[in-house]
């Protein structure tokens, strides 16, 4: 039954299907996030999988989300730590109906702030890779100081070798297009150095492709971690060892540079009305700089547009992770990837996979 008591249409088409009980806010905060979602996407329709009882109060309270939202009833609902052999057994959990609906052709897409482990395994078993990809991968949107930029494999994969960062590179440039609106992005693998000698044997194997593939005129070639801020690429590329561990690193320094400043401002007298002069400016840094704005982490790779919002984001933040899963659906991503396999089918299934042990150090 959807929240205004009408039956529960058999098939779609909805827009996305939302897991409306992940996350650590639970429903409460996905439902406010669909609220402010349904102001940019009124034609949107939604398949909200979850408690009935309790969803269907809270869209009383948000008629916004009411009016784009029907409830599809789940039995339970995935725990955060549950591990993920644990949760695929779960066939009646809103996060499984979510995904069900997408394999079904009910929803485009699916949005979730739950258990991210969870997730990825049941979107690689209910939705399925796409043919030509052997590994999903989690790509995220960040700030530089040009722009914005596309990075991935964030965590989905922690070793890698050619083909998944060629795989990789074509599911980034299709990410970009759709998400960020570029019509030829360009793309870097990030490495210890620029130079074509650095690295070990996956990564020139991975350049060379590249630079004979038809996404030759976009690859920039390699980058270091300094590039990821700079934006020198729209895209950037690594296996989801390096990625996470630059992710990680990245949301850290900037918490030290927060916490830093308010030492600064608010050790002595001078410091305080320094602040008052420098506030505009720092307001907008820190609306610019906003991790809310860049909430969606998306599993790419799939038959199917898959979106991990932040488990412990709040309702602005859950709002931009339906915005992510808004663009990729209306830009049709899935088949971007698609057309671009088709061309590069060849340049990858000729090649034997290289000997990896040999690599040239840092400087």
């Amino acid at each position: 039954m959807s929240e205004t008591g009408s039956p529960l249409p058999e098939t779609g088409p909805y827009t996305l299907a939302i897991d409306g009980m992940g996350g650590d806010g639970g429903p409460e905060v996905v439902v406010a996030g669909l609220a402010i979602a349904a102001d940019r996407h009124p034609s949107a329709r939604i398949l909200l999988v979850g408690d009935e009882v309790k969803l269907a109060g809270l869209l009383a309270r948000h008629p916004r989300a009411a009016a784009i939202c029907t409830i599809q009833p789940a039995g339970s609902a995935i725990p955060m730590d549950m591990k993920p052999t644990a949760a695929l057994r779960l066939r009646d959990s809103s996060m499984r109906l979510a995904m069900d609906a997408v394999s079904r052709g009910e929803a485009q897409g699916v949005v979730s702030a739950g258990n991210s482990g969870a997730m990825l395994a049941l979107a690689k078993i209910v939705i399925k890779t796409l043919p030509g990809i052997s590994r999903p991968a989690m790509a995220a949107i960040s700030p530089t100081t040009r722009g914005d930029v596309v990075m991935l494999d964030l965590g989905a994969n922690v070793s890698c070798d050619w083909r998944n960062l060629v795989e990789f590179a074509v599911m980034g440039e299709a990410f970009a297009k759709a998400v960020l609106g570029l019509p030829a992005p360009t793309i870097g693998l990030l490495n210890v150095g620029s130079e074509e000698l650095k690295g070990d044997e996956r990564l020139r194997q991975a350049a060379e492709v590249l630079r004979g593939s038809p996404l030759a005129r976009q690859f920039h070639g390699f980058v270091e971690g300094h590039d990821i801020t700079a934006g020198t690429t729209d895209v950037v590329v690594t296996d989801g060892f390096t990625g996470n561990v630059a992710l990680k690193t990245g949301e850290g320094a900037l918490k030290m540079a927060f916490t830093l400043l308010r030492q600064v401002f608010t050790s002595s007298l001078l410091g305080r009305i320094g602040y008052i002069l420098v506030r505009p400016g720092l307001e907008r840094m820190k609306e610019w700089l906003d991790p809310r704005r860049y909430n969606g982490a998306v599993f790419v790779g799939l038959n199917g547009v898959v979106v991990k919002s932040h488990g412990g984001t709040d309702a602005e933040g859950f709002a931009a992770a339906v915005d992510v899963a808004m663009d990729m659906v209306t830009h049709r991503f899935t088949d971007g990837i698609r057309d671009r396999l088709a061309h590069m089918e060849s340049l990858t299934a000729v090649r034997t996979s290289p000997d990896q042990s040999q690599a040239v150090p840092a400087s």
